[in-house]
């Protein structure tokens, strides 16, 4: 049953079926197979069942918000915000352009939308210093996976649907850690290859042009107060907090800054639903999907067959961490989530991992596998967006990938860095 599962989502792929085709489809051809006793409609109810989570109503709120200020002007007053600070260090572009990524991640949760958002801007600025078009591409697309560790990290509601004892208000709170880390390096990395390659730096912006840049960012940036800070303190939910940053992002682009009109609402709404949709045909597959693996037993062979029976909880977070980065390097990180948490969430527990910490070593294989070859989504999000050849995307990647491998094993070996905030609860 097991090899007819994996043979039907191979052959659907390979005939060029898209994801949720095989997610769905597969799963009820086994069961009419092998499980005789289960009626397929049973299935369906799995897949309704998949999308009635409360807090998957984050999701396309979340989304909503995002569209709307990638639509407005918040991207370039972040960038210059950033910049005027940051942009005269050597290599000060390059970790504008990383911590921009940042900031936008925080409004979007979505590594292509930061990729469209911050990566039009920010390629031709570094282009203009002297970067080679490969590696202001590179960065962009590796400085994007930030957006899916620090909220509201879609992947990590994801996540929280499959894993019953994770909080998302938690995965939240533990993704800042890894974003933080992984910003320091790429920051620390630019300098260096700045310096060895000696790009010129940009003049220093005054302190007059400073404290307008910080005036024109201070209500974009008032995004992740209100998100963390609101869902930390226990005033909102994660839910109730992606409704208030639509109503935020209206404000914002509509009345204040007049970036956007009434009636473009209605076609940013469309993009909104589109991309809706297809991420909840996904979940509901998933859910389906999931209701098979566990019939079958696969998280009890994976355990005695890959993990020895009885493995560590350092065993199973590794050998979670090489699944999960090469599933997401060849298939969209929503589907992964949603296929091998189920398999890889009881064995983990049952060693001792936090689900939490197992959270964000998930989140974190979904960022790296989203700019990684040969699939990653993001290769091709900035293929379309800046028009280049897929070769020319990927040229620069290779020292990226190396440091996420880097900082990926150190979040394995060190639950404090996704933990941090349980010191102050």
């Amino acid at each position: 049953m097991v090899a007819t599962l994996l043979t039907l989502m191979v052959i659907f792929l390979v005939l060029g079926f898209p994801m949720l085709i095989p997610l769905i489809a597969a799963p009820l051809i086994v069961v009419i197979l092998f499980i005789p006793n289960i009626d397929p409609i049973f299935l369906i109810q799995q897949m309704i069942q998949g999308i009635s989570p409360y807090v998957l109503l984050a999701v396309p709120l979340f989304i909503f918000a995002a569209d709307i200020m990638s639509t407005g002007k918040t991207s370039k007053r972040l960038l210059d915000f950033v910049g005027s600070f940051i942009g005269h260090l050597r290599g000060g572009y390059a970790i504008t352009t990383a911590a921009a990524c940042t900031l936008f991640g925080s409004i979007s949760g979505s590594t292509q939308a930061t990729v469209v958002a911050i990566g039009k801007p920010m390629r031709e600025r570094l282009r203009s210093v002297g970067y080679k078009d490969s590696n202001a591409i590179a960065l962009i697309i590796n400085a994007s996976d930030l957006a899916l560790l620090v909220p509201p990290s879609i992947a990590m509601i994801i996540y929280a649907l499959a894993a019953p004892r994770a909080s998302v208000s938690e995965l939240f709170m533990a993704g800042i850690g890894p974003a933080i880390l992984v910003f320091t390096m790429f920051a620390v990395y630019s300098y260096i290859y700045a310096r060895i390659k000696n790009i010129p730096m940009v003049p220093k912006a005054t302190w007059k042009e400073r404290l307008v840049f910080t005036r024109k960012a201070l209500l974009p940036l008032g995004f992740p107060v209100i998100i963390i800070g609101g869902i930390y303190s226990g005033v909102f939910s994660p839910t109730e907090a992606a409704a208030i940053s639509v109503l935020y992002a209206l404000v914002l682009e509509v009345i204040i800054f007049r970036t956007i009109k009434i009636t473009e609402l209605p076609k940013i709404a469309l993009s909104t639903g589109l991309v809706t949709s297809a991420v909840f045909i996904l979940v509901a597959g998933g859910q389906a999907f999931s209701y098979v693996i566990s019939y079958a037993r696969i998280p009890q062979m994976v355990a005695n067959n890959v993990m020895g029976g009885d493995p560590s909880a350092l065993t199973v977070l590794f050998i979670v961490a090489i699944f999960f980065f090469i599933g997401c390097m060849f298939v969209d990180p929503i589907v992964v989530i949603l296929i091998l948490t189920p398999i890889f969430y009881p064995i983990a527990i049952q060693a001792g991992v936090d689900p939490i910490h197992l959270g964000v070593v998930i989140t974190f294989q979904a960022a790296l596998g989203s700019a990684t070859p040969p699939f990653g989504v993001d290769i091709f999000t900035a293929s379309a967006v800046f028009n280049k050849s897929y070769l020319d995307v990927i040229r620069g990647t290779p020292p990226y990938i190396v440091m996420l491998l880097i900082a990926s094993i150190l979040i394995i070996l060190f639950e404090e860095i996704s933990l941090f905030y349980r010191y102050f609860m």
